[in-house]
C-alpha cells in the first residue's frame, strides 16, 4: 500500500505541476486569469499611492498658484502708489493750517476733513515739490470735499488761496458778540452788519424766526474773502442753521413735539447756557417740558441774563429776576419769546429728543463738572446752596 500510494501522489504532483506549467505557459490561458481575478492587492495599494501622490500635488499647485496670484496683486499694489481721488473735488471745506505743522500733519488734517483720500497721496505730492511745500502759509484755506492730492496740494502753495480773514462763532455765542467779533475780525464795519440784520430778507432769515435772527447765526468759523461783505456773511451763518434744521428734520421733530420750529430753537439755546455736558442737555430739555406740562414757571437764571445783559456767572440779583421783560421765565410763563443764544447741533438734538424722567429741577455741581437733577423741592434747595457755598470760594462760577 506504501508503495501505491507514493505512486498516486506523485502522479498527482506530476498533473499539479503540468497544469500549472500550462498556466504559465498559454499566453492566452495567462491574459483570461487576469482579467478573471483582477489587480494584485500590491497593484492596488500602488495605484492608491500614485493617487494620493497626484492630490496632493495638485492641491500644491493651486495653492502656489493662489499664493503667486496674491504676490502678484501685493506688487501691483506696491507701484500702484497711495489711495487718491481724482479731480478737484466738490462742495466746500474751510481747511486750516496751523502754526508748526509739518506737510504730514496737513496731510492727516486734510485726510481727516474729508479732502484727500490718504496722508501719504498728499505727502508723496509735498516731497516731489518740497520747496513749495515749504511755502504753505498758516491760515484758513477754502477747499473741497474728496480732491485729488495734487488739486489740494496748489491750493494750498498757492498765497492767492489764503483766506484773509475768518470769524468764528461760538456755540451759544449771542448777536451782539457775534456783531462784535465781525468788526474786530474783518474790515466789515459794525454799522454795515446792524444794517444787513435790521433786513431779515437780505440774509434770508426765515419765516420762523419772525425777523430775528438771534439763534439763526450757525456757530462754526467762516471764511472772509476781500470782496465778502456784511451781507454775504451773515447770509452763510444763516444757511448753515437752515442745512443743520434740515439734516436734523427740526420741523418734523417740533411737530412730534407739539413745539413750534422757532420754540425748538429756543429750548436749544438755553440748554447751551444751562448745561455744559452733551450727555446733560436731553435732561435739561426734560425738566424744561415737565415744567411746562405742569404749568410751573421755569424760572430760569440764563434767560434773565440775557434781557439783564449780565455776563460771567450763573446767577442773578432779586432786582433782574424783577424785570418785566419777556425773557424773564421767573415772572412769565412758559418759553421765551425767541432764542437766547446759536444753538450747536448737539442741544438741537437735544431739545427733539429729551430725556425719560420725572425731574423739576436742576443744578450744576460745579465740584465735580456734572448737573444734579431731582423731582423734590428741599432736596433742589440743598443742591443749590452745596453750588452757591462752591462758588463763594472758587472763580470758575
Amino acid at each position: 500500500m506504501t508503495d501505491d500510494r507514493e505512486h498516486i501522489a506523485y502522479e498527482e504532483s506530476e498533473e499539479i505541476g503540468r497544469s500549472e506549467g500550462s498556466f504559465f505557459d498559454d499566453p492566452d490561458h495567462h491574459d483570461e486569469h487576469v482579467h478573471d481575478r483582477g489587480p494584485h492587492p500590491r497593484r492596488k495599494r500602488a495605484l492608491a499611492s500614485c493617487l494620493v501622490v497626484l492630490v496632493v500635488i495638485g492641491v500644491v499647485a493651486a495653492v502656489a498658484v493662489f499664493a503667486v496670484g496674491q504676490g502678484i496683486d501685493r506688487v501691483k499694489d506696491m507701484f500702484a502708489g497711495p489711495e487718491d481721488y481724482s479731480g478737484e473735488g466738490t462742495g466746500q471745506v474751510l481747511f486750516e493750517v496751523h502754526e508748526g505743522d509739518s506737510t504730514t500733519a496737513i496731510g492727516r488734517n486734510l485726510k481727516a476733513k474729508g479732502v484727500v483720500k490718504s496722508v501719504e497721496a498728499f505727502t508723496d505730492q509735498a516731497a516731489e515739490d518740497s520747496a513749495a511745500a515749504r511755502g504753505i502759509q498758516v491760515g484758513f484755506y477754502e477747499m473741497r470735499k474728496q480732491m485729488s492730492a495734487e488739486s489740494a496740494f496748489d491750493v494750498l502753495v498757492d498765497p492767492d488761496n489764503l483766506v484773509h480773514s475768518a470769524v468764528t462763532v461760538p456755540e451759544g455765542a449771542r448777536v451782539r458778540a457775534i456783531v462784535d467779533a465781525i468788526a474786530s475780525k474783518t474790515d466789515i464795519s459794525r454799522k454795515s452788519v446792524v444794517a444787513a440784520l435790521a433786513d431779515p430778507r437780505s440774509i434770508g432769515l426765515p419765516a420762523s424766526a419772525g425777523g430775528n435772527p438771534e439763534g439763526y447765526l450757525y456757530p462754526a468759523t467762516y471764511p472772509v474773502g476781500p470782496k465778502d461783505d456784511a451781507v454775504d456773511l451773515l447770509s452763510a451763518m444763516v444757511a448753515k442753521t437752515e442745512s443743520v434744521e434740515k439734516d436734523l428734520g427740526v420741523a418734523a421733530g417740533a411737530k412730534a413735539l407739539g413745539l413750534t420750529t422757532e420754540e425748538v430753537f429756543t429750548v436749544a439755546s438755553i440748554l447751551e447756557y444751562e448745561a455744559n455736558r452733551d450727555e446733560d442737555y436731553p435732561k435739561v430739555a426734560r425738566v424744561i417740558y415737565n415744567r411746562i406740562e405742569q404749568g410751573m414757571p421755569l424760572q430760569l437764571d440764563s434767560t434773565v441774563s440775557y434781557a439783564s445783559g449780565r455776563e460771567g456767572d450763573v446767577w442773578t440779583t432779586s432786582e433782574e429776576r424783577e424785570s418785566d421783560s419777556l425773557y424773564n421765565t421767573y415772572k412769565h410763563q412758559g418759553l421765551p419769546p425767541g432764542p437766547i443764544g446759536s444753538p450747536g447741533e448737539a442741544t438741537l438734538d437735544a431739545a427733539l429728543h429729551p430725556a425719560d424722567g420725572d425731574w423739576l429741577y436742576f443744578v450744576p455741581d460745579f465740584e465735580k463738572g456734572t448737573t444734579l437733577f431731582t423731582d423734590d423741592y428741599q432736596e433742589h434747595l440743598r443742591n443749590v446752596e452745596k453750588a452757591k457755598e462752591y462758588c463763594r470760594t472758587h472763580e470758575e462760577c
